[in-house]
């Protein structure tokens, strides 16, 4: 399914609005995705669109107080593991990922396969709800998004 997920970021974040899901769903059986992926990756996108543009907004989300801390219940904890908690508490601590986007990331997490969620994966979900958002990210942390830490040479 991330496979797909990444296609869909790579060929569409640039400019070019995604097209309807029965015509991606071609598409990306014209590139050669296996039905089953296509499916589970068409089904993510759609709860990403209904997580990112919930009806009503959540008041508490878009300006919390300062003093609120996210508790995270047992099967956010297994689900997500230790790797991505870390991440995103990372994220929202160098003030880069909000409350109510922080939200959308454990969402999709949650409806994403594999216990734990890989911090790849993690990733990815992050880049795609920034999308979602119609956001940018900055330059340093894209980078730190699309870097592979294994890759890294110690001074």
């Amino acid at each position: 399914m991330f496979d797909v997920l990444v296609f869909v970021y790579e060929n569409y974040f640039a400019g070019e609005s995604c097209p309807e899901p029965a015509h991606l769903e071609r598409k990306l059986s014209a590139v050669g995705f296996e039905a089953d992926e296509i499916g589970e990756a068409l089904t993510w996108l759609k709860g990403l669109d209904s997580a990112a543009h919930p009806e009503p907004l959540r008041p508490w989300l878009l300006n919390p107080s300062p003093l609120s801390m996210r508790i995270y219940p047992y099967a956010e904890q297994y689900h997500l593991g230790e790797e991505c908690l870390k991440f995103i508490s990372f994220l929202e601590a160098v003030g880069v990922l909000p409350a109510y986007m922080r939200e959308v990331v454990i969402d999709r997490a949650m409806a994403a396969p594999g216990t734990p969620v890989s911090l790849e994966d993690l990733k990815v979900i992050v880049l795609l709800v920034f999308w979602s958002f119609g956001q940018e990210l900055d330059a340093l942390v894209l980078d730190e998004l699309c870097d592979d830490p294994t890759e890294r040479v110690a001074h």
